[in-house]
C-alpha cells in the first residue's frame, strides 16, 4: 500500500517539477565545489546575497523598476497586436499592403531598435517602452494573424445563423479560437519583453535590473549576477503560476 502511494505520489506534476529543481540545485552546487572557481559561486552563496540585497531594499527597487516597464510595454504590445494582428488576419488586402512592413520588422535586431530609439528621443523612460513594444509588437501581430486566419468561417456562419450579437459571437466563436493563440502570444511575449528591457536599462538607465547586472558585470561580482537573475526568474514563474495558468484554465473551462 505504502509502494502504491510512494508511486502515485511521483506521478504528480508538481512532485516531478521539484525533483527536477532538487536535482538541478545538487548539479549547480556540485559543479561549484569541483571547480572552486570565483566566477562559479554556490548557491548558498548567492541565495545569501539575494537575502542581504532585498533587506536592503536594492533588489526591490531595481525589481520594481524592471516590472514596472514591463507591464506597461507588455500592455501596450499586447494590445496593439492584437488588433492589428486580428485585422491583418481577416483583411487580405491589408494584409498584401502591410506584410512587407512586418517583415522588415521582424527582422530589425532588438539592439538596432533600442539604439536608434535613444538617439532619436533621448536616454528618456518614453524611449526606453517604445524600443520595447517596437521589437515585441511584430511577433504578437504574426501570432494573432495566424490566429485569425485559422478562425472557422462555418461556426461564424452559424453564429451569424442564429443571430448572435458581436458581443455573444466574440464570446462563444472567436475567442475560444484565439485563445491559443492569445496564449502563446502572452508567454512568448514576456520571455522576449523582459531579454529586451535588460538590454534598453543597460544601454540608458540608471535602475533596473539591466542597470544593475551591467554594474556587477564591470565589477566581476558573478554571485550578485546570479543572485539578481535568481530574482527576476522567481518572479517571471509567480507570474505564470499564479496568473497566466488561472487564467488558461479558466478560459478552457469549456472543455
Amino acid at each position: 500500500m505504502s509502494s502504491f502511494h510512494y508511486k502515485s505520489l511521483l506521478k504528480q506534476p508538481i512532485v516531478q517539477s521539484s525533483l527536477s529543481f532538487i536535482l538541478l540545485i545538487l548539479l549547480w552546487h556540485s559543479l561549484a565545489i569541483f571547480l572552486e572557481s570565483s566566477t562559479l559561486p554556490t548557491p548558498s552563496v548567492v541565495l545569501t546575497i539575494l537575502v542581504d540585497e532585498t533587506l536592503s531594499g536594492q533588489l526591490l527597487h531595481h525589481l520594481s523598476a524592471t516590472l514596472g516597464r514591463l507591464l506597461i510595454s507588455f500592455s501596450i504590445a499586447m494590445l496593439l497586436g492584437c488588433a492589428i494582428g486580428i485585422g491583418l488576419g481577416i483583411n487580405k488586402r491589408l494584409n498584401n499592403f502591410f506584410d512587407a512592413w512586418l517583415l522588415i520588422f521582424l527582422n530589425i535586431p532588438a539592439l538596432v531598435t533600442i539604439i536608434l530609439c535613444y538617439v532619436w528621443f533621448g536616454l528618456s523612460e518614453t524611449a526606453a517602452i517604445l524600443a520595447v513594444v517596437i521589437n515585441k509588437l511584430p511577433n504578437v501581430i504574426v501570432t494573432l494573424r495566424e490566429g485569425a486566419r485559422a478562425l472557422d468561417a462555418e461556426l461564424l456562419a452559424m453564429a451569424k445563423c442564429y443571430q448572435f450579437s458581436k458581443l455573444k459571437t466574440l464570446q462563444h466563436v472567436i475567442w475560444p479560437q484565439l485563445h491559443p493563440f492569445i496564449m502563446a502570444a502572452t508567454r512568448s511575449g514576456l520571455a522576449l519583453i523582459w531579454k529586451i528591457i535588460l538590454v534598453v536599462e543597460m544601454l540608458g538607465r540608471s535602475d533596473g535590473m539591466g542597470y544593475q547586472l551591467h554594474l556587477y558585470f564591470q565589477l566581476f561580482d558573478v554571485a550578485s549576477i546570479l543572485a539578481y537573475t535568481v530574482a527576476f526568474i522567481v518572479v517571471i514563474q509567480s507570474i505564470e503560476f499564479l496568473i497566466l495558468k488561472p487564467l488558461d484554465k479558466y478560459a478552457l473551462r469549456w472543455r
